[in-house]
């Protein structure tokens, strides 16, 4: 069972710092250099200081770990953060533009007891990397706060917790602040003792699939372990807890973007060439020329709505290809990925990189690729280049053109929830749920 809790939150002072918009940022693995140093210029207290504080002249090393502490200590004793003088959830909306309409996605954040993975109730779905964790961990280290919430769904057919939650707060204004991107964050102190009891016995029997922050929670579990060996944990010490925000799967501001791929590492290939190795386990069409051939073929594989049709563009011939996943395909697939269930294997992205990149085209141990969500993305990308020196999620760009990219599918919410409860974690970057959750609304304290 779910142990879900109110707590304390420590929040920005808007008396001090003025507008909730110039102290806020989007978590710090989509923060690139520019987006950093415009953080850093919008106001001296931007929460971009704590998570992604960034490197000095004459740093040494790990510096920028200690200087963030600094900065949290220093806001707390001037101010700039104040502590809530009573346990609360805190009901959180987004309110932003898809599709041409408005959508509103609704949730609370709270502070969630933490569980290993296969020994409770809160499961993963993608998998994760060493260096992020590494990255994470010095950082909680340093400032032990949750500086950035978790982003948990849960299946809730009917949104009766959400729908407490909304009867408590209606006609109360709330706590406002609009991002980089224009999405419109609104937020809800609530400490109504009777409502919170209710939502935790809502919440409570749910199974919780962590949607976003898989390294940010791992990291918590390591952080935990480590008080936990230096004798300093106790039943109820703060860091049993991780601060997490509680979606409904339901919600209909639910929302999954594709991650589309941008490949680093690959020598020139035609189209023709593509072809011919991919022959063996995918229906394959030349559907068109031209980088700005994207949104057309993007478009097509969306009405189509399988996972295992993938678009291919080679530099080369500038020529985009449609991939469709044979019957020969799939019985390949299902041999090199006899140990994964038929709800993986039949994901676009395990498609992807357990089949048509290793076993199609050859191409195995490939630099991280650069990941990007809109076809606007990927056009500009293949227009540009990839840029150089290292982005704000570890990965090095090479300054050079993407000779190939991948148009792929998402994964659903369904999908996360079947396969999570297999066991099984998605290829990393199966899911992008949007908007991201703003570092800065309200920090938890784990030390």
């Amino acid at each position: 069972m779910a142990n879900i809790q109110a707590f304390r939150g420590i929040r920005y002072d808007l008396s001090h710092v003025g507008s909730l918009s110039d102290v806020v940022a989007p978590p710090y693995d989509v923060i690139g250099k520019e987006l950093q140093d415009e953080l850093y210029r919008r106001h001296p207290s931007n929460v971009v200081r704590l998570i992604l504080n960034r490197d000095e002249p004459g740093d040494a090393e790990d510096a920028r770990y200690g200087r963030a502490a600094k900065f949290l200590r220093s806001w707390r004793q001037q101010g700039v953060l104040l502590e809530e003088s009573d346990a609360a959830l805190y009901v959180y909306h987004q309110v932003f533009e898809e599709g041409g309409r408005t959508i509103t996605r609704r949730g609370v954040l709270v502070r969630c007891r933490l569980e290993k993975f296969g020994e409770g109730n809160i499961f993963p779905h993608e998998q994760t990397h060493s260096g992020p964790k590494v990255d994470r961990l010095k950082l909680t280290r340093a400032c032990r706060h949750n500086l950035s919430p978790i982003f948990g769904i849960y299946p809730d057919d009917t949104n009766e917790a959400q729908g407490l939650l909304e009867t408590a707060i209606l006609g109360t204004a709330p706590i406002e602040a609009t991002d980089h991107l224009g999405v419109l964050h609104r937020m809800w102190v609530l400490t109504d003792t009777a409502t919170i009891t209710a939502v935790q016995r809502a919440l409570g029997p749910k199974p919780i699939f962590i949607a976003d922050g898989h390294h940010r929670y791992e990291t918590a579990l390591n952080f935990r372990e480590e008080l936990r060996e230096a004798g300093e944990l106790t039943d109820d010490h703060p860091a049993n807890y991780v601060l997490m925000m509680m979606i409904s799967m339901s919600d209909p501001g639910m929302i999954v973007l594709p991650t589309h791929r941008l490949f680093r590492g690959v020598a020139p290939m035609s189209a023709a060439t593509i072809a011919e190795r991919l022959a063996k386990y995918f229906e394959i069409e030349r559907t068109g020329s031209g980088i700005d051939h994207a949104r057309d073929l993007w478009d097509e594989i969306e009405v189509e709505g399988a996972q295992g049709t993938i678009g291919l563009y080679s530099r080369q011939d500038d020529a985009w290809l449609r991939a469709r996943l044979s019957p020969g395909g799939a019985q390949r697939l299902a041999e090199v990925a006899a140990d994964q269930s038929d709800a993986w294997r039949g994901l676009g992205v395990s498609i992807l990189h357990k089949l048509l990149l290793p076993e199609g085209l050859g191409l195995e141990g490939l630099p991280s690729p650069k990941y990007v969500h809109s076809i606007d993305e990927v056009i500009d990308g293949l227009r540009g280049g990839d840029t150089a020196g290292r982005d704000a999620t570890g990965q090095i760009g090479s300054a050079q053109p993407f000779e190939l990219a991948a148009l792929v599918r998402p994964a659903s919410v369904e999908d996360v929830r079947v396969i999570s409860l297999h066991g099984e974690r998605m290829p990393a970057k199966s899911t992008y749920f949007y908007p991201k959750l703003l570092s800065g609304m309200v920090f938890n304290p784990v030390g």
